[in-house]
């Protein structure tokens, strides 16, 4: 791909002018470029996994590999490609030695071979001075079968992860045989980012053999790059290839609002005129909601992205993972024709990513230069969507979760801050609320439950200038209850709304995607939030109809007192 070759091009530039350039690393660099040109690039073509991470060690431009191998890590070595030299040491401390040095003279990624754990302990002492010199060491070992790890096989590396730490900065053992490509790909930019240093990877010896994903080829396309601040050149190219885009897309993380991005994000938005979208899961609000340009929160499974992904040729993710899936609907990542740009200020969230061309940086700065550099479209941009999705009315006391919605865009103060822990109620949450402001939204960054009552009086102890409004599911309410009793003790005038529907709506959700409508423990009904709010010490009252809600709410703003409300709920889906 254009795209890919081009920031390819850039990086090893950059890349260069950073190291000594000496006669064998411009012959590697020579026959890194040159293999990336003639890689295979067909989604469906079969190869193994051995023969995947082969490929891969030919993109990251690793020619050589320091072992001294034994029986689990024969497997690895079959087929090697021609390219590849093995430099074979008698001892696993100069094996390691000998790439430290290695990589220390070429300030190239060294790639180590070593016996399971056996091998690993002769190597530690060695790896103590690859640890404290920074060296860019992937070491890696064979690991037994791996259905037999468990019962301690004979040259089983137990709890492999674990064995070289504290001595490597990052350490892993794929969890399937699909995963070892994307891993050691995640091992290679984890040597080198940052602070860079040895890394390791255990392998059991009967993953090679696994064909691997076709997902795996969008590795051989990824690169990756850090600076603290974008450089005027790679702002020029980067603000070139947004203008350039037919139907650009940006997804923006919840990080955008952390680090206040937001006006910027808005910015660079309408001047390229890009839907915009929302990370999976977000936590934070980076971007106005009812603004024109916005399309939601993007999917949580790989099916369902990639079917969103499709309809642009450029998708510039900001603040964000390439991305936290949830619901499992497998499928290719991405579509061969979209270009995927990632921009990030987490060395390990570029590293783990599976696909896209990965840029570390500080967030904040490099949406304002690219706001800046990106010349505002021609065409007029619709700067607010029109509009709500209707309601209902509730029905003998129980609300549909969208009017409950509805009515705190009404009635709400200007400028409320909303802390969300209700997840079967999202779709709707995001179709009536109306938030504009950064710092507007916060929800559990990983679906621990009980985030949702105390981060709600953190919120309003952080933000005394503005109402926070808590909206929590009656099953997480229970996980966060005793709350309560600190916003009444230190008077934190934080307002709660509990959607009581008797059942954890998005397990309910759940056990229908995943075709397990029988299983126990879904439902929490008979639970009087009202006198548990009045027994830590907290005002409450049951909403039974929407004059009851507009008056709760508004004598609870009012009150500058912690309160509760109440409302009854029917069923909805996430």
């Amino acid at each position: 791909m254009a795209l890919e070759n081009t920031f390819i091009g850039l990086i090893v530039m950059w890349v260069i002018s950073l190291t000594p350039i000496e006669k064998r690393r411009e012959e590697d660099n020579v026959k890194t470029q040159q293999y990336l040109a003639e890689a295979p690039t067909s989604p469906g073509s079969k190869r193994t996994v051995r023969s995947a991470v082969h490929e891969l060690m030919l993109k990251h431009g690793v020619f050589r590999i320091f072992g001294n191998p034994g029986s689990n890590e024969l497997p690895f070595l079959s087929d090697l490609p021609e390219e590849i030299e093995y430099v074979l040491g008698l001892h696993e401390q100069v094996v390691v030695g000998m790439a430290d040095g290695f990589a220390q003279a070429s300030g190239e990624v060294a790639f180590v071979n070593l016996h399971a754990a056996s091998g690993t302990g002769n190597a530690m002492g060695a790896l103590t001075n690859s640890f404290y010199s920074r060296s860019p060491l992937v070491i890696s070992a064979g690991q037994q079968v791996r259905e037999t790890i468990g019962i301690h096989s004979f040259l089983s590396n137990v709890d492999a992860a674990q064995l070289t730490k504290p001595l490597t900065k990052w350490s892993c053992e794929p969890t399937s045989a699909s995963d070892v490509p994307r891993s050691f790909n995640e091992a290679v930019m984890q040597a080198q980012a940052s602070a860079p240093g040895p890394v390791y990877l255990s392998i059991p010896y009967d993953d090679w053999d696994h064909e691997a994903n076709a997902n795996d080829e969008l590795l051989l396309r990824r690169s990756y790059s850090e600076e603290n601040e974008l450089s005027a050149a790679a702002v020029e190219h980067l603000s070139g290839l947004i203008s350039a885009a037919m139907r650009p897309a940006i997804i923006l993380g919840s990080a955008v609002d952390t680090v206040g991005a937001n006006g910027a994000a808005v910015t660079l938005a309408e001047n390229s005129g890009a839907d915009v979208y929302l990370a999976p899961s977000p936590y934070r609000l980076p971007f106005p909601n009812k603004h024109g340009q916005f399309r939601g929160v993007l999917p949580a499974s790989i099916h369902a992205v990639n079917t969103t992904l499709a309809a642009y040729d450029l998708v510039l993710v900001i603040g964000a993972p390439v991305f936290r899936y949830h619901q499992h609907v497998p499928g290719q990542y991405l579509s061969d024709e979209v270009d995927l740009i990632h921009i990030t200020d987490d060395p390990n969230e570029a590293a783990r990513a599976p696909f896209g061309t990965a840029v570390v940086t500080n967030i904040k700065r490099a949406v304002e230069l690219l706001a800046e550099a990106v010349p505002p479209q021609e065409s007029v941009i619709e700067l607010r969507q029109q509009g709500f999705p209707a309601t209902e009315a509730p029905v003998a006391g129980v609300f549909d979760p969208a009017r409950v919605f509805a009515l705190l865009r009404e009635h709400a103060p200007t400028g409320t801050s909303y802390v969300v822990e209700s997840t079967s109620t999202n779709s709707d949450f995001w179709a009536q609320m109306d938030l504009q402001e950064p710092g507007s939204y916060f929800w559990p960054a990983s679906g621990g439950l009980g985030f949702g009552m105390p981060a709600a009086v953190g919120v309003q102890m952080a933000l005394a200038d503005r109402q926070v409004i808590g909206i929590i599911g009656d099953g997480s309410a229970n996980y966060g209850i005793t709350a309560l009793w600190t916003a009444a003790q230190y008077d934190i005038p934080v307002v709660f709304i509990v959607l009581k529907n008797g059942t954890y709506g998005a397990l309910r959700w759940f056990s229908e995607l995943l075709n397990t409508p029988d299983v126990p423990g879904v439902n929490v009904p008979g639970i009087d939030f009202v006198s548990l709010a009045h027994g830590y010490g907290v005002e409450a009252r049951t909403a039974e109809n929407e004059g009851d809600f507009i008056d709760a709410l508004a004598e609870a703003v009012a009150s500058r007192k912690p309160c509760l409300i109440e409302v009854c709920t029917n069923l909805t889906q996430p």
